[in-house]
């Protein structure tokens, strides 16, 4: 049988209330008058990929846990309304949320409500298997139980790929998926030095392939031995906001990964994929669709922006 799924998400479900700021970082005040607004939507790391794996043509399903609560709502809803099926465990803890400031020029500032989503959450284990089984690859976002669920993916048999997000290198917490995936991305924001670390990830694990995203700076791809680097493209429009880039960057790279491209034109899709998402207001969850994602990157490459 083939499979029904081609990117099964674990975790990553929540609401982020959105805040733009004057400035980032933000001085003390007693008080700051906010526009345009401050919005509640959900979408965090794994519903961004799995919205973006989504709007790029490919099967999606999502798994998390989540409340019973109005975030819980707004993250069913997502998907309800998307088409994206999503299998949910209810927790008892309630559904993930953060508070993001945004800035001017798009960066942001997350801050995570840690008493939601606990350490004792788990995925069944008989819907784990079922959904792994029926699908041709996994993205494992860094939330509670994702790390549990990582022996079984690989009892299944499915290949799988994890976002370590601003990691440090040192860490502990993010050495089961940056040690048990085949494919690895992360961010340069925290990393002293960047190579040395995706060197590391790849010596030490199972990934075949490291992506380390730097932002304006484009990216950086460790794959068979050799580093290379992938430069950043023109947004399509104004960066609004940074939030929900580098997912953006994963989907579009596991869709050239799934289809048989070289790592380096997967990195291209991730480069083009993740300067749109920067152009979407944060009151918004939307993602590039598969024909433009092409038509851009057929551009850039004719223009020899990549090199």
């Amino acid at each position: 049988m083939s499979p029904e799924t081609d990117v099964l998400v674990l975790g990553g479900a929540g609401v982020d209330t959105i805040v733009h700021v004057p400035e980032l970082p933000l001085p003390y005040a007693d008080s700051y008058m906010i526009e345009p607004g401050i919005v509640s939507r959900a979408g965090q790391s794994g519903d961004f990929v799995a919205l973006g794996v989504h709007a790029l043509g490919l099967r999606a399903h999502h798994l998390d846990v989540v409340g019973d609560d109005h975030e819980g709502d707004l993250v069913r809803a997502l998907h309800r309304d998307r088409g994206i099926p999503f299998t949910e465990v209810r927790s008892a803890s309630g559904t993930k949320r953060a508070v993001n400031l945004v800035g001017p020029d798009g960066r942001r500032l997350s801050l995570y409500d840690v008493t939601r989503g606990q350490e004792a959450d788990r995925f069944p284990e008989g819907t784990l298997r079922t959904l792994a089984g029926a699908a041709r690859h996994a993205h494992v976002v860094i939330t509670h139980p994702c790390a549990h669920a990582l022996p079984i993916l690989r009892e299944c048999g499915v290949t799988v790929s994890t976002d370590l997000h601003n990691w440090d290198g040192a860490n502990p917490y993010h050495e089961a998926f940056a040690l048990g995936a085949d494919l690895v991305f992360l961010s340069t924001t925290a990393l002293a030095d960047p190579e040395a670390t995706m060197r590391d990830v790849a010596a030490r694990g199972r990934a075949s392939v490291v992506v380390a995203t730097a932002g304006a700076d484009g990216a950086y791809l460790l794959a068979d031995g050799e580093l290379i680097h992938v430069p950043a493209v023109e947004p399509p429009a104004a960066v609004v906001d940074s939030n929900g880039a580098g997912d953006a960057f994963a989907a579009a790279f596991l869709l050239g990964r799934l289809e048989g491209a070289d790592p380096l034109r997967c990195a291209r899709y991730g480069a083009v994929a993740g300067a749109y998402a920067c152009t979407v207001p944060s009151k918004r969850a939307d993602a590039i669709g598969r024909d433009e994602l092409l038509a851009r990157v057929a551009e850039l490459e004719a223009e020899k922006v990549f090199g």
